[in-house]
């Protein structure tokens, strides 16, 4: 096996614990690995650096950092035969809790010794690809508040969440799939191809990533007296019983909403046109994870 572990020195957790670059490197001479590690320099170095890893004869890249660096790992390998490994170090980690994938301190790199493949789905809007989760909306707000946070976390995610509420306003959005059309007013717009955005947080419960569909939450408004109730549905994955909940499956959707605005793609922004095509692309990405993954 050749392998490439491809390290974000500036994702929050990395740039506070330089001893996960010695774990990494001590792993690989342990194990006596074909691999290398390499450091990103810039946004979206990492797809380049998997795309290199890949032309290299890598069949193992592994991406160590948060969503974002899963994500630019990711888009690098899509319909590759590389298969993504993940040190999932970030501040949810939605795609590695969904994939039963554990942090680094909990065996996550013995996963990539001893775990299997599996072929997951990956999704695309616009062309943009996530893995995990897009939104649009207050979801999307938040993101692009959280990423310019110097100190990261659930705490500070809440903080964030917390402040903005008061001040956004629901926009109007046409929906079509292959098989509804929904015209509404929505808080969020989320399409997921996991369960969860991260931190047990469960926006699509009963999503699947190699299902072969999406899953879309709208979440109409939501005022101070409902926002506490949905939020406990959330964590505890029954947003499905909220009156202020609709939901669809399938494998392709378009959105409109009133001009070009913001997007999330694993947490990552973007601005883009007020109409989005989003698709899934089924059992395109390679990933290790665990033999036998732990109970939800």
């Amino acid at each position: 096996m050749k392998a490439c572990f491809i390290f974000n020195p500036r994702s929050g957790r990395n740039a506070k614990n330089p001893i996960l670059l010695e774990r990494t490197r001590a792993f690989i001479e342990e194990n006596r690995l074909n691999a290398s590690v390499v450091p990103t320099e810039r946004p979206r170095h990492a797809t380049d650096l998997a795309r290199a890893a890949v032309d290299d004869g890598c069949t193992l890249v592994v991406a160590i950092g948060g969503d974002g660096t899963i994500n630019e790992v990711a888009a690098g390998l899509v319909h590759s035969p590389a298969a993504l490994g993940l040190i999932p170090c970030g501040s949810g980690n939605g795609l590695g809790r969904h994939l039963g994938v554990p942090r680094p301190g909990r065996d996550a790199f013995q996963t990539l010794l001893h775990g299997k493949i599996r072929s997951i789905d990956t999704g695309t809007v616009n062309g943009i690809p996530f893995f995990n989760a897009m939104g649009l909306g207050f979801d999307a707000e938040i993101s692009a508040r959280f990423s310019q946070l110097t100190r990261r976390g659930f705490a500070a995610y809440l903080g964030t969440t917390w402040r903005l509420f008061f001040g956004y306003r629901p926009e109007s959005y046409v929906i079509r799939s292959d098989a509804n059309r929904l015209e509404t007013e929505a808080f969020i717009v989320a399409i997921a191809n996991s369960d969860q955005y991260g931190n047990n947080c469960y926006i699509a419960p009963g999503a699947s990533v190699d299902d072969g569909q999406l899953d879309l939450t709208v979440i109409t408004r939501v005022g101070l007296v409902s926002a506490l109730p949905l939020a406990v549905r959330l964590f505890l994955g029954r947003i499905d019983g909220s009156a202020r909940v609709r939901r669809l499956r399938g494998t392709h959707f378009w959105i409109e909403r009133g001009g070009p605005g913001l997007v999330h793609t694993d947490g990552e922004i973007h601005q883009i046109d007020a109409n989005l095509e989003v698709k899934v692309h089924p059992a395109s990405l390679r990933v290790m994870v665990p033999n036998t993954p732990p109970a939800k």
